[in-house]
This record gives C-alpha cells, sequence and structure tokens, in this order.
C-alpha cells in the first residue's frame, strides 16, 4: 500500500502487526525539511543548517550507492563522521553533524517511518575541555574608575549594565529582561528569570543598590524614558537588545582587558571565578548562577587551579626559574 510516497507493507506474526516503511533517504530529509521549518517553525538560519548536513550525507550516501533508508546502516554514519575527520574538521564541528543526524533519525522513529537507533552505534568525538574565559580582577576594577563612564544618563546606563552583569552574574537574557519592578532596594535583592521560564532572587551590595535606585530617578527624568517599566533601554525608548549589551560590553571592555574574548557572558565567568578565588562556596555559586547541575559549575574550580598555577609561575621566584 502507498502512502504518501512511501511503501508501507504490513506483516501478520503472534498476534502483532509489523510496519516496515520503505522510503529514499532524499524524501526522509525532504519531510524532515518541512517538518522543522513548517511545524516548528525554526529560523531560516537553523533550518539551513539543518539542510547542508542532511543533504551532504546524502549526497554522500548516494556515491556509496546507498539511497534507500532500510539500507542504511551505523557503519555507513561511522565512516562518514571518520572521512570529516580525516579531512582535519574540528571535533565540535563534527559532533553537530551528529546531532543533526540523529534529531533527523529520532523524528523519523517518531512518526512510525523508521524503526532503527543507528546513533546508539556512532561515537562523537571527544571534545577538548577548554576552560571559560574570564577577565582578571585587575581588570574589572576600572569598571569603579571615576570617569570611565559619561555622566550622561546613558553613560550612566552603561556602567550600571556592567556593574550589574560583574557583581550578579546573571545572563545577557536575564538582564535586558529586567523590569523596574525586579530590584527590591529594601531587600538588596533582584529578581531574574532564566532559561526555561525559572526565577531567581540574586542578593546584591547596598553600593549597587543606591546604583540602581538612581539609574531609575534619572530614567524617570529623561525625556520619552520614564514610561517604560524595562530597567535597561535603548535610545529609542525600547527595550534593551541583547545585540546592545554585546555592544556596549565590548566599547569598554575591548580596551580594559586583554581576555581572548569579551562578550556579557565573560562577566558570567569572571564573577564565579572570582568567588571562588576568594574561597566562595562552590554551591552556592551554584545557586547564583542558577545552575541546574553542580558540574557545570565546578568546571570554575579548574578555572581558579589554572589561574592560581599561572599567578605562582609569574609571580614566585621559584616559578620564575622554570
Amino acid at each position: 500500500m502507498l502512502m504518501g510516497g512511501v511503501w508501507f507493507f504490513y506483516f501478520a506474526g503472534l498476534g502483532k502487526s509489523c510496519i516496515f516503511a520503505a522510503m529514499k533517504i532524499v524524501e526522509a530529509i525532504a519531510r524532515y525539511h518541512d517538518y522543522i521549518a513548517h511545524e516548528r517553525r525554526l529560523s531560516p538560519r537553523t533550518v539551513g543548517a539543518y539542510d547542508a548536513v542532511l543533504e551532504g550525507l546524502e549526497e554522500w550516501l548516494r556515491v556509496q550507492g546507498v539511497v534507500e533508508m532500510e539500507d542504511l546502516t551505523a557503519r555507513d554514519l561511522r565512516a562518514w563522521e571518520m572521512e570529516h575527520m580525516a579531512r582535519g574538521e574540528a571535533a565540535a564541528t563534527v559532533c553537530q553533524r551528529l546531532s543533526a543526524v540523529g534529531s533527523w533519525l529520532r523524528y523519523l522513529r517518531r512518526q512510525g517511518l523508521y524503526d532503527r537507533d543507528l546513533m546508539a552505534k556512532v561515537s562523537a568525538p571527544r571534545l577538548p575541555k577548554r576552560l571559560p574565559v574570564f577577565f582578571r580582577e585587575s581588570e574589572t576594577e576600572h569598571l569603579y574608575d571615576a570617569g570611565l563612564f559619561g555622566d550622561d544618563f546613558w553613560g550612566q546606563r552603561d556602567k550600571l549594565m556592567l556593574r550589574m552583569l560583574y557583581e550578579t552574574g546573571m545572563r545577557r537574557s536575564e538582564l535586558v529582561g529586567l523590569r523596574e519592578g525586579s530590584v527590591d532596594i529594601a531587600a538588596l535583592t533582584v529578581k531574574v528569570r532564566g532559561k526555561r521560564d525559572k526565577e531567581r532572587v540574586i542578593p546584591i551590595e547596598i553600593e549597587l543598590a543606591h546604583n540602581i535606585s538612581d539609574y531609575i530617578a534619572l530614567k524617570k527624568e529623561q525625556q520619552g524614558l520614564g514610561g517604560t517599566e524595562w530597567l535597561f533601554v535603548n535610545h529609542k525608548g525600547e527595550q534593551m537588545r541583547p545585540e546592545g549589551v554585546n555592544y556596549v560590553v565590548k566599547k569598554y571592555m575591548t580596551s580594559l582587558s586583554d581576555a581572548d574574548r569579551v562578550s556579557p557572558h565573560v562577566f558570567r565567568h569572571s564573577f564565579a571565578t572570582h568567588i571562588l578565588s576568594e574561597g566562595g562556596d562552590l554551591v552556592a555559586v551554584k545557586e547564583l548562577l542558577g545552575h541546574e547541575n553542580l558540574a557545570t559549575t565546578e568546571v570554575y574550580t579548574h578555572v581558579t587551579r589554572e589561574h592560581l598555577k599561572e599567578v605562582y609561575r609569574q609571580a614566585h621566584p621559584r616559578g620564575r626559574r622554570k
């Protein structure tokens, strides 16, 4: 029986019915494209990335003589993976390719169009461990220099944004999502909405609370901005966009820091690293950052160890000799 271009064969045995779908790989990919583009409505850029991986796989398989889903094996996928590794592709890139293939095959299984879990027999390459980039304490101290920021509203906005990123460890998305009501000046807390819409409360120092209070008062005096509830706004009086936060961070920190990367998230890494280097509690840092798993936070303990080693090598007489 033909259904939507797919042949379904029914076999009866032991009182159960089995469905076997014979489908060309190119059609299976087209179905997945329609699903992510029209049902899930992923962004064109994301859909294009999936298409590029899967179409590349289909072309490679066709050269090998594999055009039907029923002929596809885990060995084929491993050979395809190894070819990309042999080309010198980064492990992270190969892992992204395998992730796209895995998502495609899971979709087919959910739809009852395929019944094999090939990815269970395919191992992704190991990714090298990368320690988080962070600003040094001597660099973040410049955020408190007199004269670094302008005295006008926009300079004060930039100052408060950077100080909040550093002193709270919040994510960029959490920062732009702040409203004036998110801050409890009396209780010295800020309520943020994190991943999966999960709320958490972050304590703040009294100096930062005063900075926020002064900023809100200045904002109310600024023409065209007094009526918005968003804490951080752009020049149009609209909610600050993530790209705007990136711009502000790079505007100041590019000249203040020699870190390999400058971004809002580096402030988050710096927040955790600096607390732990001063003997802060790991579990407390986990809660402050909003991590669900302690293992995610533990990476910062490795950062502090490496940082201490570097300090020793640069500063200690015995370290400099080696």
